[in-house]
């Protein structure tokens, strides 16, 4: 026989049965402490298969920079590819690490850039990073970085070397004087057009930008990344457009082809339906016409070919 203890308590001939008390338990914010293993002996192991998973990405960054660590590849720069009076200065933000390890600029197969000067005209044939040093001569194109240093990625650049390296850009852009300084991404533009024009860029636009490098004529140009991460515009052809407007903007400037209308450089702006069509246009010329990266037509000898080194 199971007792219930309980209260009776008496209201006019009425009784009511009254429950114990229960006193609320109050709920721990936060997140619950990890249970531990039930097992000791488990702990051992996970540092274990943690230990050989760091030596087997170690063994990855000595096999993928022919046995270099990252730190060595770290110490190496990437040269500027630079004349005097260039039409065209492209301008990335740093050294990654393939480009410092191969001593070229843009040498990673899965960057659009290569791409898309060749499917915009700018270069009339697939050309590929080994062909950078001769850019100049052949094209009238040269490359240089905001900053020298070589890191992993830009977010391990500190914002005050950003800013000195805004000012050693100004200085190199004054001194070799090109027809057009073509930024390849937006967030380099930004930080450059503040040290420089002391102007906040917002709601930048792609193209030519209203200001000149002070004491030049040389004219601003804004593209996308092509980098494959670039989010807004993830294939090369989503790009190609942009590439197109500045081969135009190029030979208009040099007079090779006659404007249809005065353009206002505050104006200039992009057509993003435009954009689309010339896509579509050239990702046909892009599936007929695109050699392997590596084994394209007229590849030059690189002098660098028994040390080699990447970007």
């Amino acid at each position: 026989m199971c007792v219930i203890a309980c209260n009776w308590i008496s209201y006019s001939n009425m009784y009511v049965l009254s429950a114990p008390a229960v006193t609320p338990v109050k709920k721990k914010r936060g997140r619950p402490p990890k249970q531990q293993s039930a097992n000791a002996s488990d702990q051992p192991v996970d540092e274990a298969e943690a230990a050989a998973e760091a030596a087997k990405k170690a063994k990855r960054a000595l096999n993928r920079f022919n046995g270099l660590s990252v730190d060595q590849v770290m110490a190496k720069t990437l040269p500027d590819v630079i004349t005097h009076n260039l039409d065209i200065l492209i301008i990335g933000i740093n050294p990654g690490l393939l480009s410092a390890f191969k001593g070229h600029h843009y040498p990673n197969p899965g960057n659009h850039f290569w791409k898309c000067l060749f499917l915009s005209g700018l270069t009339d044939q697939q050309l590929n990073y080994m062909h950078d040093q001769s850019l100049p001569e052949t094209y009238s194109i040269g490359f240089t970085n905001m900053v020298e240093r070589t890191t992993p990625g830009s977010k391990d650049l500190s914002s005050k070397e950003i800013r000195e390296g805004g000012r050693q850009l100004l200085e190199k852009l004054q001194t070799y004087r090109p027809l057009i300084a073509a930024f390849n991404g937006k967030g380099i533009y930004e930080i450059f057009c503040k040290e420089t024009f002391g102007v906040k860029a917002k709601n930048l636009d792609f193209g030519v930008q209203p200001y000149k490098i002070p004491d030049t004529e040389t004219v601003c140009f804004l593209m996308p990344s092509s980098s494959p991460r670039c989010a807004q515009f993830p294939r090369a052809q989503d790009k190609v457009h942009f590439y197109i407007k500045l081969k135009e903007l190029r030979d208009q400037m040099k007079g090779v082809v006659a404007p249809s209308r005065e353009v206002e450089e505050t104006q200039y702006s992009f057509d993003l339906q435009l954009a689309k069509e010339d896509a579509k246009r050239m990702a046909i010329k892009e599936e007929h016409m695109d050699p392997e990266y590596e084994s394209c037509g007229g590849l030059l000898e690189d002098p660098n070919s028994n040390n080699s080194s990447s970007h």
